[in-house]
């Protein structure tokens, strides 16, 4: 379950539209495959680290691990932070999905918002049991399809070209692609914060571990397949906003049409996770019931999602990466603290163990 938690938070319209990767790996050329692994291991790791802080401080909700991180004053501001990007986040989605049936399926964009509106209130009704019912059933179907497409398109694919592509771009400060790599886990955890907390609750600390561990090692895995696609299809991807579609397209008409809605599937996911946390933290703060709040939430952010998609991406992800800095920062610190005192613990409990001898 956890696995299927740290996937679907991550796996948003941003990596399965390819976009993601290309920005922060694919860039780098050659480097960028360093930069893919080095991700691999940071999900991996920040995953196990935030499910032990969570069952280490009985934190029960991601405000709880963020008091444990930064204490409660501190906490307070970041909290205040993470819930205005978690509803901008809403929107975003909504105008994703809203973009997605105008642009690829030449339906209106009013449908493509209403239906993704209509259809987060009505899985996230019966709050956290709906959460975990909508991400047991959209994301295996989503990962799957997800890894048969990216998996053939990264081996298996016609490029059209005699030759592998060499043709990657060339960034003077291509040596930079540990830092992006680095800024684009960040980027992704402070929503997969949001969710891992609330699915760690559902099982032993071991388990859940063991599961988010295992989850980051997936969704590096992921990310290697897609960097490998986009890379065989250079340098034609980087002419299109959504170069996993173009490279579907180029698969067949069909695998286009799936891929749609693996990416529709994908925004549908990561706006459940941005409604949740919403919901749940402003049916808190106000002590309103999470129901209303929730429809509170997706109605209010009905004039966001009207906005231009590509315009709310420039405008929120750079600061919520920077958000998910500070928040990788401190857990990296806190846990490390922790590890440190626990070792130090037995080494000196074995010493004196063997001076009693």
């Amino acid at each position: 379950m956890m696995i299927i938690a740290y996937l679907g938070a991550v796996i948003g319209a941003g990596f399965a539209s390819g976009q993601e990767i290309m920005q922060f790996f694919l860039v780098y050329g050659e480097q960028g495959l360093k930069g893919t692994i080095m991700a691999s291991v940071l999900f991996a790791g920040c995953g196990g680290m935030l499910i032990y802080t969570a069952h280490r401080s009985k934190a029960s909700s991601y405000q709880k691990v963020l008091a444990y991180l930064f204490g409660r004053k501190t906490a307070g501001i970041i909290d205040i932070l993470l819930a205005v990007f978690l509803f901008l986040g809403i929107g975003t989605m909504l105008s994703a999905s809203g973009a997605i049936f105008y642009e690829h399926l030449y339906l209106p964009k009013a449908l493509g918002i209403f239906l993704a509106f209509f259809l987060v209130i009505l899985f996230l009704a019966s709050g956290k049991k709906g959460l975990v019912f909508s991400y047991n059933l959209l994301v295996p179907v989503k990962l799957l399809l997800l890894l048969v497409i990216t998996a053939y398109a990264a081996f298996f694919a016609d490029t059209g070209q005699t030759e592998p592509a060499k043709a990657f771009l060339a960034p003077e400060n291509y040596g930079l692609w540990a830092i992006s790599s680095i800024l684009y886990v960040a980027y992704n955890f402070s929503l997969a914060m949001v969710v891992l907390t609330e699915y760690q609750s559902l099982g032993t600390r071991r388990n859940a571990m063991t599961g988010a561990v295992w989850g980051g090692l997936v969704l590096g895995g992921l990310l290697i397949l897609t960097y490998l696609a986009l890379s065989r299809f250079m340098p034609q991807v980087i002419n299109y906003q959504v170069p996993m579609l173009y490279i579907a397209g180029e698969v067949s008409l069909m695998t286009k049409h799936i891929y749609t809605m693996v990416l529709w599937v994908g925004i549908l996911t990561t706006a459940l996770a941005n409604a949740y946390g919403f919901a749940q933290r402003f049916a808190s703060f106000t002590g309103l019931s999470y129901s209303l709040c929730l429809f509170l939430c997706m109605s209010l952010a009905l004039p966001v999602a009207f906005r231009s998609f590509s315009g709310l991406v420039a405008k929120v992800y750079p600061i919520f990466g920077i958000l998910g800095l500070v928040i990788v920062s401190a857990l990296l610190y806190k846990t490390g603290k922790d590890i440190a005192r626990v070792l130090y613990y037995n080494i000196m409990q074995l010493m004196k163990g063997t001076k009693e001898v």
